[in-house]
């Protein structure tokens, strides 16, 4: 479990960037709108959980319940209501949700292990990690409903920098798949 999440949210970060890089420079944005609707998403879901953990201070399990409780990671001295991790994490896949219904499902479940981490390693209690599952359903619907105006323009404008440089990789990508088929297939 430790292991896991250790690794769980570095790669979940990575895959929530790879998205844009998935979009062909010059082509549909839908990947370049899921990742920055994500990022955008998820950073909205801490501001929320910044307010409510000022409002209900609720300490950690294992501060609340210190012999009853194995904590397996390293202590952290934010409230424990709402978790951070979980609201990151389904603010991310919501709002890939909005765009794909495979990859969200994929980053959803994703999601889910990262809060069972969680709660597992001794961080959270349920109830936070639920909480943390509705700031980020919330912070997910905000960004790609009501912040898709500004999303796509956003997009846009860093597309501007990035399709120039994406391209060429691209275009070599393209070519070396070709070259590398067998002869015959097409």
């Amino acid at each position: 479990m430790t292991a896991l999440a250790s690794l769980a949210v570095p790669l979940y970060a990575a895959a929530t960037i790879a998205l844009w890089f998935l979009a062909r420079p010059y082509g549909s944005s839908k990947w370049k709108l899921a990742s920055f609707s994500a990022l955008a998403a998820a950073a909205l879901a801490m501001v929320a959980n910044q307010v409510v953990s000022h409002v209900w201070d609720r300490p950690r399990p294992f501060v609340a319940h210190a012999a009853s409780t194995h904590l397996l990671a390293a202590p952290s001295p934010d409230p424990s209501f709402p978790s951070d991790h979980a609201a990151a994490a389904f603010a991310i896949a919501f709002a890939v949700l909005a765009f794909s219904r495979w990859a969200g499902a994929g980053f959803l479940a994703a999601a889910a292990l990262i809060g069972l981490s969680r709660i597992a390693l001794g961080l959270h209690y349920p109830s936070d990690v639920l909480a943390g599952m509705i700031v980020g359903w919330a912070a997910a619907m905000f960004v790609t409903e009501l912040g898709r105006p500004w999303v796509v323009r956003v997009v846009e404008l860093i597309s501007r920098a990035s399709d120039p440089l994406l391209a060429p990789v691209w275009t070599r990508f393209a070519r070396g798949v070709r070259l590398d088929r067998p002869r015959g297939t097409g």
